[in-house]
C-alpha cells in the first residue's frame, strides 16, 4: 500500500533549488541592551535573531520597522583550545567590552588588556593544572604553554571553575589576576550557529571606539548591519527554530508519525543551505545518527523524500544511497550522522534513533 500511495508523488515530484527560511522572527519593540535582548529572546523563543542569507534577511524585515534594532551576531569569546566558551564566569559588570583577554580573580572572571602580564595557570594532559609563577602577557603565556604542555587553562563547568580557584587559592595566597585560556576573537551567532554569511553596512564593522562588539540591523540601510557597543539600549528581533531535533531513540516510522502529529514533517533536505542548517541542530542529538525524512521504494529502486519530492541534491557518505538497497529484512530509510562530516547513511527503518522535525 505504502509503495500504491507514493508512486503518483514520485511521478510528478520536481526538484526544488529554493532555500527555505529556517526560522520565524519575532519584532520585540522593547529598549534593551544586548545581553537583556538575548536573555528574553533565550526565555520567550530560541534566541536573539540569527541570519544566514539573503532570504533570512528579506524574512527578517517583513516583520521589522525601520529602526536600529539588536541582531545576535556579537564577537564571541571562545577557549586557546578552540572549544566555545558555554559556559562564563564573569564578574559583576564584567566583561565591560572594551578588552579581549581574561583572567579570574577570586574566582570570577574579567577582561583585561592581553599586553598586561599575570601569571597563569596551563593544561597538561597527563598531569592537569599547572601553576606558572611568572609574569606574562596573556599570548606569551599562552605560547609557554603550548610549548612545554598542552594550553593555557580551559573551563567548562561551575565545577572546573571552583576546582581551579582552590588550585590558585593553594599556591597563589595574595589573590592577584591569573590568565586564564579565554579570549575574544571572531564573530558568532548567540545561537552558537558558524558566522559564514555577511551583510555590513559600508565601512562596518569598524570597531569605533575599540568596544563595538555586538550588531544592530541599520536603520534605512535595507537591513544592512553595523557593529556597536553593546551596553546601548534598542529594541530586537528574536528567531523561532523551524527545525527541532527530538532526542527520543524511535524507528524511522514512528518518528514519521511523531513529527506529522507535534510538528509538520520529517525533515526534507533539497539544497546545501538546508544541509547546512540540518548540520547546525544535529549537534544537540544523543545519538549517533538521526533520521531525516528520506526513504527507499524497493519497488521503484529510488530514494525519495516522504514530502513527495525526488533527491536532487545528495550528501551521501560512500558506500550509502545507492539504489540497489538490499531490503530484506527490512526496508531502508535516510540517516545524517551527528558527528564527522554530517554525511547521510542508509540505515534500517528499525533502528531507534533522534530525529529531525520541520514546521515549514
Amino acid at each position: 500500500m505504502a509503495h500504491t500511495l507514493y508512486f503518483p508523488l514520485l511521478l510528478i515530484a520536481l526538484c526544488s533549488v529554493s532555500e527555505c527560511v529556517q526560522r520565524q522572527y519575532h519584532f520585540i519593540n522593547e529598549m534593551k541592551t544586548w545581553t537583556e535582548a538575548q536573555r528574553y529572546c533565550r526565555e520567550k523563543y530560541t534566541d536573539l535573531a540569527t541570519v544566514d542569507n539573503v532570504n533570512d534577511t528579506n524574512e527578517l524585515m517583513k516583520s521589522v520597522k525601520d529602526v536600529r534594532l539588536w541582531i545576535g551576531l556579537q564577537r564571541k569569546w571562545q577557549w586557546s583550545s578552540g572549544d566555545p566558551a558555554l559556559f562564563l564566569n564573569w564578574a559583576l559588570q564584567q566583561p565591560d567590552g572594551t578588552d579581549d583577554c581574561a583572567f579570574m580573580r577570586n574566582g570570577e572572571w574579567h577582561d583585561g588588556k592581553c599586553s598586561d602580564t599575570w601569571i597563569f595557570v596551563c593544561y597538561n594532559m597527563s598531569r592537569g593544572l599547572v601553576f606558572v609563577n611568572q609574569m606574562m602577557n596573556w599570548t606569551a603565556a599562552q605560547s609557554y604553554c603550548r610549548q612545554n604542555h598542552t594550553d593555557l587553562v580551559s573551563v567548562r563547568n561551575q565545577n572546573e571553575n571552583r576546582q581551579l580557584e582552590k588550585f590558585i587559592t593553594d599556591r597563589n595566597s595574595s589573590g592577584s589576576e591569573v590568565w586564564i585560556g579565554l579570549f575574544r576573537d571572531s564573530w558568532q551567532w548567540s545561537d552558537q550557529s558558524n558566522y559564514s554569511f555577511s551583510y555590513w553596512n559600508t565601512g562596518e564593522p569598524n570597531n569605533y571606539g575599540g568596544n563595538e562588539n555586538c550588531t544592530v540591523l541599520k536603520e534605512n540601510t535595507r537591513g544592512h548591519w553595523a557593529d556597536i557597543s553593546c551596553g546601548h539600549q534598542f529594541p530586537f528581533v528574536c528567531h523561532e527554530d523551524q527545525l527541532i531535533v527530538i532526542q527520543q531513540n524511535l524507528s524511522w516510522s514512528e518518528a514519521l508519525r511523531y513529527c506529522r502529529q507535534n510538528h509538520v514533517d520529517l525533515v526534507s533536505v533539497q539544497s546545501v543551505e538546508m544541509q547546512r542548517r540540518v548540520m547546525n541542530v544535529v549537534k544537540l542529538a544523543s545519538t549517533e545518527a538521526v533520521w531525516l525524512g528520506l526513504r527507499h521504494s524497493c519497488a521503484l529502486g529510488i530514494w525519495f523524500w516522504v514530502n513527495g519530492e525526488t533527491v536532487c541534491y545528495q550528501n551521501w557518505a560512500p558506500g550509502n544511497g545507492t539504489s540497489e538497497e538490499d531490503c530484506e529484512p527490512t526496508v531502508r530509510s535516510g540517516a545524517v550522522q551527528s558527528g564527522g562530516n554530517r554525511t547521510w547513511i542508509s540505515r534500517p527503518e528499525t533502528d531507534k534513533l533522534n530525529f529531525i522535525c520541520s514546521n515549514y
